[in-house]
């Protein structure tokens, strides 16, 4: 079958008629990778894609079937990523989520030989976070302080929760005194340049992606799953 695209489509056609779909996709897979321009070899994949999908008994399975059948014949699906950041949500976060979320939005090659040490203290609800960047790596300890620490941070959770929304950010609260320090601040502006946005619309398949979304977040905003822009 090998020897130009249209043999490869033919014996594709061919298996998908015979329902052997895995084989197809096999072949159809390399072809619509090597020609990612090539529609009537992506549609034809679309086809195998959503049978497999159809006999799925796992929904995730079925899902991510059906999803590349979809994006093969559309495109990436534009419009609005969905909008997980309010009110509820982010007060149901506990701070150790957020910070977690916050090493995972973290670019390790941006913080190569960056080394600081961040003591966290929420008074309303009684939490104590030690913030440690090193090795490339953010990571938190919940109910530890350091004593060496170079900044110390003191904010209501309460008031912490706007900037989770990005309602307000962090440097505003500690310009109006909400928020209290002790130390060196600019290690915050380190740990900001070392934040990345999320892309919802990155390729799965080859020549179906659409344009980035843009974003307009603060330094440590808690964007939508899967994005970080709306």
């Amino acid at each position: 079958m090998m020897g130009g695209s249209e043999k490869i489509m033919t014996k594709g056609q061919e298996l998908h008629d015979q329902g052997k779909y895995r084989a197809a996709s096999e072949i159809l897979d390399k072809l619509v990778f090597a020609e990612p321009q090539n529609q009537a070899a992506k549609d034809l994949l679309a086809d195998v894609y959503e049978q497999l999908g159809y006999q799925q008994e796992n929904p995730g399975l079925r899902n991510a079937f059906l999803a590349g059948a979809y994006e093969l014949r559309s495109g990436i699906p534009e419009g609005a990523s969905p909008k997980t950041s309010g009110p509820d949500m982010i007060r149901a976060m506990t701070t150790d989520l957020f910070l977690d979320f916050l090493g995972i939005r973290m670019d390790g090659r941006k913080a190569e030989g960056m080394a600081f040490k961040i003591n966290l203290v929420t008074p309303d609800n009684g939490e104590k976070y030690l913030i440690e960047l090193s090795n490339s790596a953010l990571t938190n300890i919940e109910g530890y302080q350091a004593d060496d620490a170079d900044l110390t941070i003191t904010i209501n959770r309460s008031d912490l929760e706007q900037v989770m929304m990005g309602a307000k950010s962090l440097q505003a609260q500690i310009e109006d005194g909400t928020a209290k320090v002790d130390g060196d601040v600019g290690v915050l502006e380190q740990l900001a340049s070392t934040m990345v946005d999320f892309e919802l619309g990155f390729e799965i398949l080859p020549g179906t992606k659409g344009p980035s979304p843009e974003t307009d977040l603060n330094d440590f905003e808690v964007g939508p799953v899967g994005a970080m822009s709306e």
